[in-house]
């Protein structure tokens, strides 16, 4: 079972072996964090390798190489766009294992989520947080021994420290 921590700052920055892009189902470079991965991986050789494996269904994940990023690999997956609890929550459930799979299936040992869906896609924090934190839970792979939540924002970090110490000590 991979240990998991939360920290402070952005995904793009993080030295792990792979990095999760918040993605749409076309796979094409936008806002937010997904742009800031496509800015600091070099936006055409990222996008190019996108339009490959384009389109990515809701709740699932495609890998494409880091490019001039500290991560090897980027996983690029397809959060919900926020419906209701029992529309979404299975499909943000998926998003974050197919994420997690595509990292193990890779090789890595060690990723750097962002929090899937809460931003433009509307995603309650409340909400997701319990969802993403069981997906990582209950991940069984192969070679992924570590999973890291960076939190660029102080509302999402309380949000993740907070369950996951909770977690813990419960």
């Amino acid at each position: 079972m991979a240990t998991i921590t939360v920290r402070r700052g952005s995904v793009v920055q993080a030295d792990t072996d792979a990095i999760v892009n918040a993605a749409n189902e076309r796979l094409l470079g936008g806002s937010g964090v997904c742009g800031a991965i496509f800015t600091a991986a070099g936006w055409d050789k990222m996008q190019a390798a996108c339009d490959k494996l384009s389109p990515c269904p809701t709740g699932q994940a495609v890998a494409t190489p880091g490019f001039a990023l500290k991560a090897k690999w980027v996983v690029h997956t397809v959060g919900p766009v926020y419906r209701s609890p029992a529309l979404s929550a299975p499909l943000l459930y998926s998003a974050y294992q197919s994420a997690l799979q595509q990292a193990d299936t890779h090789g890595c040992r060690s990723i750097g989520l962002c929090s899937i869906s809460t931003g433009i896609f509307g995603y309650p924090l409340k909400e997701a947080v319990p969802i993403a934190l069981q997906a990582m839970r209950n991940f069984q792979g192969e070679t992924l021994r570590e999973i890291r939540i960076y939190c660029y924002g102080t509302e999402e970090y309380a949000a993740f420290h907070a369950a996951l110490g909770e977690a813990e000590k419960g």
